[in-house]
């Protein structure tokens, strides 16, 4: 399953020129198609996700080292395998082989942190709130077994931007869209509009 650069940026919380300028500096650059248009992977986009929480949490200068150390101590996997930790002032690496790895200065006290905890919503380093990874709205779940990941409506595997497309509001309204697929709310119709938008809106800042 690829990842257009509009919707990486609201599962993620990045924003379209962090998602260039970190492309750029080999941070982070698309598995699927680095070039235009990007196109991410899931795995991608929980790499970007932990960007954006480090980054709520420590400079962008701390990351890109760290980013440059992972190379040079030949971690080569994708960053998204690993479990990351900071302070603020370093970051650590758990290989997953039980040895942890400072990659930015002398091995010290670090705040571990889970996916689960990355997931959930937080607050950018500028404030702004990122959505809750999983459930990035109120009737949108992300499940990776379910189409790979694709945001679906809650309990389903239809897709929200389907159902978003079904939807004119001249043949076919929200209204119309259980007599199509029963286990689509009214209201999971509506969010589903309301979150195809918010992925729109990403697209052209």
């Amino acid at each position: 399953m690829s990842f257009p650069l509009a919707l990486a940026a609201v599962l993620t919380g990045a924003t379209n020129s962090q998602l260039r300028s970190w492309k750029s500096k080999g941070l982070i650059v698309p598995e699927i198609s680095a070039s235009r248009p990007l196109l991410y992977s899931f795995r991608d986009l929980v790499w970007l996700r932990t960007l954006v929480f480090l980054r709520s949490r420590t400079s962008l200068q701390r990351i890109s080292v760290a980013r440059v150390t992972l190379d040079l101590v030949d971690l080569t996997d994708h960053p998204s395998k690993y479990r990351f930790a900071t302070d603020g002032k370093t970051i650590v690496v758990d290989d997953g082989a039980g040895q942890v790895i400072d990659l930015v200065r002398r091995p010290g006290q670090a705040d571990s942190f889970t996916f689960e905890e990355i997931s959930e919503a937080f607050q950018d380093f500028r404030g702004r709130d990122v959505v809750d990874f999983r459930r990035p709205s109120k009737h949108i779940e992300v499940e990776l077994r379910r189409l790979g990941g694709w945001p679906t409506i809650e309990g389903t595997r239809i897709p929200y931007d389907l159902v978003n497309g079904l939807v004119d509001n001249r043949t076919l309204f929200a209204r119309d869209i259980p007599d199509y697929y029963p286990s689509v709310s009214v209201e999971a119709a509506e969010d589903a509009i309301l979150f195809a938008e918010k992925v729109r809106m990403a697209g052209v800042r």
